[in-house]
């Protein structure tokens, strides 16, 4: 079972609420600061604690440590050896963690129109957008299809797996090295307006603001779900 207190700094325990409420026990799992980040980055699939230091700028390596054994001790993570010859460990999501998929995307949702221009301290990870742009595609094309798309910003370029993913990575950084059936190319203010809802995927491929293309072999049935072929 979770435990109700949680080491969030060397030396420093955190107590839980104390309060017979869901969003309190929620908190009391998620509501230290990093937690839900590492979760954003752990939705790619495992990941070594060098990575993970790597795209959480700003963390340092004590309060990074003391986050992951929270979540270990919470069910949210947990830490394997990696098969050979690989060596060393990686931290993955376990089942409990990867539910947390839905909150973080309403959460993006809710803090893009906040976004406004990035500031001069502002950290900048192009697959930062992959959770958000992810949900915005699926609305686009529905949640029963399988496709994978690349996505390709001004900051980088990464790669979405909708439909079929749902045990294994969400998104990855770099093309898919399968092939993706959909490239959609894009700026940070598209992002932001397919995110908040002011802007579909469609309206955005038809004025230019979005430009995609698309595999030969897949390319009528989902350019007609995007809106693409008018």
């Amino acid at each position: 079972m979770p435990s109700h207190a949680s080491q969030t700094s060397p030396g420093r325990t955190r107590r839980s609420y104390d309060q017979f409420c869901a969003a309190a026990r929620a908190l009391d799992s998620v509501g230290d600061r990093w937690t839900l980040l590492i979760v954003r980055e752990l939705l790619a699939g495992p990941r070594r604690y060098t990575d993970l230091h790597a795209d959480l700028p700003g963390v340092s390596t004590d309060v990074l440590a003391a986050r992951l054994r929270h979540m270990e001790g919470e069910g949210l993570a947990e830490r394997r050896r990696q098969p050979r010859p690989a060596s060393g460990y990686v931290y993955e999501l376990t089942e409990r963690g990867r539910a947390l998929l839905p909150v973080l995307t309403a959460l993006a949702s809710w803090g893009a129109p906040a976004l406004g221009k990035p500031r001069p301290t502002d950290a900048v990870r192009a697959h930062w957008w992959a959770l958000p742009l992810r949900d915005a595609v699926r609305r686009a094309v529905g949640e029963e299809v399988a496709a994978l798309v690349d996505v390709v910003l001004p900051e980088g370029a990464f790669h979405l797996r909708l439909g079929d993913a749902q045990d294994g990575p969400l998104y990855g950084e770099g093309p898919a090295a399968e092939g993706a059936d959909v490239r959609l190319e894009l700026d940070a203010e598209a992002c932001v307006a397919l995110v908040e809802g002011s802007l579909t995927l469609a309206d955005g491929i038809r004025a230019g603001t979005v430009r995609a293309g698309f595999r030969n072999g897949d390319r009528e049935g989902l350019a007609r779900a995007l809106g693409a072929d008018d």
